[in-house]
């Protein structure tokens, strides 16, 4: 157990070592870094790592841990030998030439070896640490304070960046909200920029997800607090196949991120105003799927270069709706196109009456069709003789004001000066911005479920009955109390933030302009009437906060921090209370 022990210390050790190692490499001297030194340390570095993980691999002793150390080996030995192929093919050029060649092989994979031991580490907090909620807040904390590390380091930015700013990007990151108070584009460098889409990541889908399929893919195996964890984040109702559930997640994830990629390339791929086609093309569909608003062009999507494109507005709002959704309709609705056409081809098949689609499904799909086709027509109308007017053709106001009904929902890209914008639209914006996508999405919000329960909840209170019924079933008051309790949670956290905000600001700043980013904020949906880059200090902490538990949620911290292990099996006399 001592020699256990002690070859962990020394795991832990290689680890420091191998992050010190990437952030000098990525975070200075990063014009002229391809030096003979610079590069042989880094083949140094992975022949040690090599060494040590076979000398672990021989001498661990549990098996668990010898199958997380083969991975490691042979994700070393690949790096190595893709090494030793590219010197050769390359062997006729000068030694400086070669080590240029495989320099971004070292560090790439370098950069994966580090995100396996990261992911490997969460995983044992897992272990010592049992609150769910705890560990997923946690999660996000430390993950924020990293980016904001990371995002200071001198080859991110063009000019440099204060730790507020550097806090308030990452914050705006990992929360995938997009509210921003230096320009994505101009101020940051294209490290920055792979450092900011890295966070979008892991904040949308979520680290412990993450974990959870490494833990999947690597071991096979979990423990009981690790199902727990991961259970809560993305929503599966039991433990049997929580891990199967995130293996589908992430997989589903990146499938959908690659698709939109090819479609936004396939856009763009004529424009000469962009530089980097594949890059834009994997920023944006990462961005838009994980509903975060950022942006490599100086003023998004109303940039000249972009804004009557309007092919790729359609597919940014596609990949917003899928991933405003969530895997949970997106698979249940797979599933039952899957049993649809199985039983329509093999006619000897029973018909199963079974409801496939799930009330949560139904309800999800028609608020957000309602709000979708509601928030268009609204937008339209009001917008007609006014924003939209620069769209000539009748086709391109469609695709405006459906992208301005679709943005709101937590997406955050701005196709619009919300300035310009008529007051009746912007409070119609802050409505769609206040409730949001769907549970288990990346998107923000009270969410659409919370809307529609605690709306179905007026009309049956109004019409006399105790309970929610709808499409046979009955909702329980468990999911009513939660809703009503999310709903009061998000109006006080926006009150005090707005409140906050305009006792720090000047006092001519406008009511609603504040409001506008609170809500924005609070929904992490990034939309902004430019006001957030004037924001003074105390106020950008404000709406640093306002994210963080936009997206946490502050019921789950409040559950988290609350919640007793014992149960009581009394109740005290019931009375009621006079409301009118």
């Amino acid at each position: 157990m001592k020699k256990e022990s002690l070859l962990n210390y020394l795991y832990r050790f290689f680890d420091i070592i191998v992050l010190l190692f990437i952030v000098f490499d990525f975070g200075y001297d990063f014009e002229e870094n391809y030096n003979s030194p610079h590069v042989v340390g880094l083949i140094l570095l992975s022949l040690g790592l090599l060494a040590f993980n076979s000398f672990k691999f021989f001498n661990s002793t549990f098996k668990s841990n010898k199958k997380v150390v083969l991975i490691n080996m042979i994700l070393l030995i690949v790096i190595l030998a893709s090494c030793g192929v590219m010197w050769l093919l390359n062997s006729s050029f000068s030694v400086y030439y070669i080590l240029q060649k495989i320099k971004p092989v070292l560090e790439g994979g370098l950069i994966l070896y580090f995100l396996l031991r990261l992911m490997v580490f969460v995983r044992h907090i897992y272990d010592i640490y049992f609150n769910p909620a705890i560990v997923f807040v946690g999660s996000f904390m430390i993950l924020v304070l990293i980016g904001s590390f990371l995002l200071m380091l001198p080859s991110a930015t063009t000019n440099g960046i204060t730790f507020t700013n550097a806090l308030f990007t990452a914050t705006s990151a990992v929360c995938v909200t997009g509210l921003t108070v230096v320009d994505t584009a101009v101020d940051f460098t294209i490290v920055g920029q792979s450092i900011i889409i890295v966070l979008i990541q892991l904040g949308g889908i979520g680290i412990l997800t993450f974990t959870s399929f490494f833990a999947f893919f690597f071991r096979s195996s979990s423990s009981f607090k690790e199902g727990l964890n991961t259970r809560d984040f993305i929503a599966n109702d039991g433990l049997k196949d929580v891990f199967r559930a995130a293996l589908n997640v992430v997989v589903f994830t990146l499938g959908v991120e690659l698709v939109g990629a090819l479609f936004i390339y396939s856009s763009i791929i004529e424009n000469p105003a962009i530089d980097n086609d594949f890059y834009f093309s994997i920023f944006h569909s990462i961005s838009a799927f994980c509903n975060a608003g950022f942006s490599t062009i100086p003023g998004g999507m109303v940039n000249e270069t972009v804004h009557f494109n309007y092919y790729l507005q359609w597919i940014i709002m596609c990949m917003i709706i899928l991933g405003g959704l969530g895997h949970n309709i997106v698979f249940n609705f797979f599933f039952y196109l899957k049993t649809y056409v199985i039983e329509l081809f093999k006619k000897k098949i029973i018909h199963r009456k079974i409801r496939i689609i799930t009330v949560n499904t139904k309800i999800v799909i028609y608020t957000t069709l309602l709000l979708l086709v509601g928030g268009f027509v609204f937008l339209f109308l009001s917008e007609y003789n006014n924003t939209l007017l620069e769209h000539e053709t009748v086709f391109g106001k469609i695709t405006a004001a459906s992208f301005n009904a679709v943005s709101p929902r937590t997406a955050g890209f701005s196709a619009v000066d919300y300035e310009q914008m008529n007051v009746p639209s912007l409070l119609f914006i802050i409505f769609l911005m206040w409730i949001g996508g769907s549970p288990a999405s990346t998107a923000g919000g009270i969410k659409t479920s919370t809307f529609a329960l605690a709306t179905l909840n007026i009309v049956a209170v109004a019409r006399g009955k105790s309970r929610i019924q709808i499409f046979g079933r009955r909702i329980s008051s468990e999911s009513t109390s939660r809703a009503f309790a999310i709903l009061s949670i998000s109006l006080i956290t926006i009150g005090i933030s707005i409140m906050a905000i305009l006792i720090f600001e000047p006092k001519d700043t406008s009511l609603l302009t504040v409001a506008f980013e609170c809500f924005s904020a609070y929904s992490t949906v990034g939309l902004s009437m430019n006001f957030t880059p004037t924001l003074t200090e105390p106020s950008k902490y404000v709406l640093i906060a306002c994210m963080f538990i936009g997206r946490i949620g502050m019921l789950n911290l409040m559950i988290g921090l609350l919640r007793r292990l014992n149960h009581q099996f009394y109740e005290y006399p019931k009375e009621n209370i006079l409301i009118n």
